[in-house]
């Protein structure tokens, strides 16, 4: 039997939460979090970065599952998180990752203010000077993407009471 095509209805619930506020913040926070760890990861890193690079990925896929289960409705899937409490629980792992990537950003602007010597034009050797600055960027923007979700959640459940 041929896969069935979506169903209007479908179709237009996917639309409607991609053009949503949350949907909005979720991808946005999807593209930063995989800059950062891409950022990261493509370079050589070490000590602390580490802790990084975990927040970034760990907070990404989580982000990237929550986003699919949302847009193809399947939250009621979910065991003990999802139906009535799926408001809570995203608001729960927003809190959580915007907690997290504050000492993120610490770390990645004390190691981008550790390597500031090597800005210079006449230092020959390799620099990740840059590498950390656009890094610490990026976690600033994560951190942005997941505070304005946390206060977009947070109005949604007063509203809601």
């Amino acid at each position: 039997m041929p896969p069935q095509p979506p169903q209007p209805q479908v179709r237009g619930n996917i639309l409607k939460f991609l053009r949503s506020f949350m949907g909005i913040t979720r991808i946005l926070q999807i593209v930063f979090g995989a800059c950062l760890w891409v950022t990261i990861a493509a370079n050589k890193y070490g000590g602390s970065i580490h802790f990084v690079l975990f927040v970034a990925v760990f907070f990404w896929l989580l982000t990237l599952a929550l986003f699919f289960l949302t847009l193809l409705d399947k939250q009621d899937l979910v065991p003990l998180l999802g139906g009535d409490r799926w408001s809570c629980t995203n608001l729960a792992h927003d809190v959580v990752a915007a907690v997290l990537y504050l000492p993120a950003i610490g770390v990645m602007i004390y190691n981008t203010d550790r390597n500031s010597f090597c800005n210079l034009p006449q230092y020959m050797h390799p620099c990740l000077y840059k590498v950390y600055l656009t890094a610490a960027v990026f976690a600033c923007f994560c951190w942005l993407a997941y505070l304005l979700s946390v206060i977009c959640g947070a109005c949604r459940k007063c509203q809601r009471g």
